[in-house]
């Protein structure tokens, strides 16, 4: 007996999904794919082959993950995020390899972003909705616009940090340490 639930309108060729995940109407999950537990895939998705998809990750609608994207647990992709996978591509030209994009734990990407291939999008790192991802983004911290840029360091819980920064919601405390953003 399955332990996680297919929408009978979904076709998922795979069987490697986590305990109490959910695929939705609409979804097509390919055989090599690999989804964790407790995850949301939304209606109107696409899972390639070669995708890792952690714990606890959510995929709103109309998203579609192409080979050579890990999604590492607790993520959150808003609907209508574009991932890429192939910097110059062409018709029936397959590169021998597609280059790698990793969200790490935590990351949240905002509604019609696109998230060029190759980049890392750091852990507890956010993407503005309608942004564009052209370069790695650092853990714990905000960006938007096309291209995105820098807006600000932020807590682990969403919360923009002070110039001190202390999160002014729940109070902790981090460093700068080498450009890089670490808890105190």
């Amino acid at each position: 007996m399955k332990s996680y639930f297919v929408h009978p309108q979904a076709i998922v060729e795979t069987s490697e999904i986590g305990e109490d995940s959910r695929i939705w109407a609409f979804a097509h999950v390919l055989p090599k794919a690999k989804i964790g537990s407790n995850c949301n895939i939304n209606d109107h998705t696409f899972i390639e082959n070669e995708v890792n998809i952690g714990n606890n990750v959510t995929v709103k609608s109309g998203v579609y993950i192409w080979d050579g994207v890990s999604i590492q647990d607790n993520v959150f992709i808003g609907p209508n995020v574009t991932f890429t996978n192939d910097i110059r591509p062409r018709s029936k030209q397959y590169p021998s390899e597609f280059h790698k994009t990793i969200l790490e734990e935590w990351a949240s990407i905002g509604a019609n972003s696109t998230i060029v291939a190759g980049n890392t999008i750091g852990k507890y790192a956010m993407v503005g909705a309608g942004s564009v991802v052209t370069k790695n983004i650092p853990n714990n911290t905000l960006w938007y616009g096309n291209p995105a840029k820098f807006v600000s360091y932020i807590c682990n819980c969403g919360e923009n940090l002070s110039e001190g920064l202390r999160c002014p919601d729940c109070g902790k405390e981090y460093a700068l340490e080498s450009g890089f953003i670490v808890e105190n």
